[in-house]
């Protein structure tokens, strides 16, 4: 399902070199004994996820359906990162069907609460609100303004059926509050962190509520578990991947840009930088993620990419096939000159640019390339993705000597962001 392509990333060792390496830190994952181990449950969760909640999500999300012409997903980082991942992906950013999606709880600016309040108030609503403890600052803040949104536009009673909390399963402030006020809810696996949990409730529900099948979300996670089940570098692409990366920063390159050239992927290079950046940068240690979606960015940061500070190297997402497509019609008067690409997909014309762009970085610009092959945008390409890239970040940081799975210094900013807004000790 996705293939790595390394001959273009001027590596100067063996990838298979690191079997020996690899099939160590291999054992260690499976056998949950590195550190972080109390948060891998994602890697055997195509197995041991809960099937009637699984089920559950699925009904809940039916029930709703006739009734809801707005979702909206109430978290930060992992709680929503993910869902919206998805979501663009799946459906693209312009989807065909009579419900959006609005994302909330992910920042303090006052004019874009103030705005999604006023955008929401004449939608027929259903709140997701995702926290394990209930008490992140943006989110709860966010759901204390929507919750009373949602009370006098509806009341508290129909409010049990439009609000749905994604938390921790027996403790904590969302917990509490939303057993007291009777709102279903969904469970946030103690064993998983939160930006490993989008195939868990986290994202699987807002992805339900949008009508995605989740069903071939979990089918291509399953997929993804079986093929990447071994060690052997020869096969397991997600482990070669994480090796080509660890050689690179060895050969100086401290940056990966990942990209795509898909609009309908911009969040998931969001998705990507949370997952490596919280992941493996810790004890200055780590390269640091960006991303961008080409050729949109190649017109303001292909320059440096050419010829700037040669501190990055690139990792591809290619696409084989588009969700969508169209033809360039023929125009009589060709005023604009665009008659040489007449009858041209778009497709193809974007694939091009592509094979232009690489050649160019590569072979001119001499910035080194990894590119991955994944077969379409679908729901089960997205699911196996998300356990593909989970296994190679874990590698990648297992090889660093660190835990994949902490973020002690996320702590540092909400310890002076509490003592300047005077919250209780």
């Amino acid at each position: 399902m996705m293939k790595l392509d390394s001959t273009q990333a001027f590596l100067r060792e063996d990838i298979e070199s690191y079997q020996k390496e690899v099939s160590r830190i291999h054992k260690m994952i499976h056998e949950k004994s590195g550190e972080g181990n109390d948060r891998l449950g994602w890697v055997d969760w195509a197995e041991t996820y809960d099937k009637e909640e699984f089920d559950r999500m699925i009904r809940i999300a039916e029930k709703l359906k006739d009734k809801t012409d707005c979702v909206v997903v109430c978290g930060i980082g992992g709680s929503y990162l993910g869902a919206r991942a998805a979501i663009e992906m799946i459906q693209g950013l312009y989807p065909d069907n009579d419900k959006e999606v609005v994302f909330v709880g992910n920042t303090f600016s006052s004019t874009y609460i103030s705005q999604v309040l006023n955008h929401i108030k004449d939608k027929n609503v259903v709140l997701n609100v995702i926290s394990k403890s209930g008490t992140t600052t943006e989110t709860a803040l966010a759901f204390r303004l929507l919750k009373q949104f949602m009370e006098r536009k509806y009341g508290k009673e129909e409010c049990r059926e439009r609000i749905l909390a994604t938390t921790d399963k027996a403790k904590g402030t969302l917990k509490a509050l939303a057993d007291k006020e009777g709102y279903e809810t969904f469970v946030i696996p103690d064993d998983i962190g939160g930006r490993y949990s989008v195939m868990t409730p986290v994202g699987l529900l807002p992805m339900a509520l949008m009508g995605i099948d989740i069903n071939e979300v979990m089918n291509g996670f399953k997929a993804a578990y079986i093929d990447l089940k071994t060690d052997d570098l020869r096969q397991n692409d997600a482990y070669r991947y994480a090796v080509a990366r660890r050689i690179l920063q060895n050969q100086g390159y401290n940056v990966e840009m990942f990209v795509t050239y898909e609009p309908q992927l911009q969040c998931l290079g969001e998705w990507f930088k949370q997952l490596m950046g919280e992941s493996e940068g810790k004890h200055g240690k780590g390269v640091l993620p960006d991303s961008a979606t080409f050729s949109t960015d190649l017109h303001s940061l292909g320059q440096f990419i050419q010829q700037g500070n040669k501190i990055l190297f690139e990792t591809l997402l290619k696409v084989e096939k588009p969700t969508l497509d169209a033809i360039v019609p023929s125009d009589p008067e060709n005023t604009d000159t665009m008659n040489y690409l007449a009858g041209k997909k778009l497709d193809w014309i974007n694939k091009m640019a592509m094979k232009g762009t690489l050649a160019a970085h590569v072979e001119t610009g001499g910035v080194p390339n990894l590119v991955i092959d994944m077969p379409d945008m679908s729901a089960f390409s997205f699911g196996y993705q998300c356990y593909w890239f989970f296994k190679a970040t874990a590698m990648t940081c297992y090889m660093l000597d660190i835990n994949p799975f902490d973020q002690p210094g996320v702590e540092v900013y909400k310890k002076n962001m509490f003592r300047l807004l005077g919250k209780p000790e």
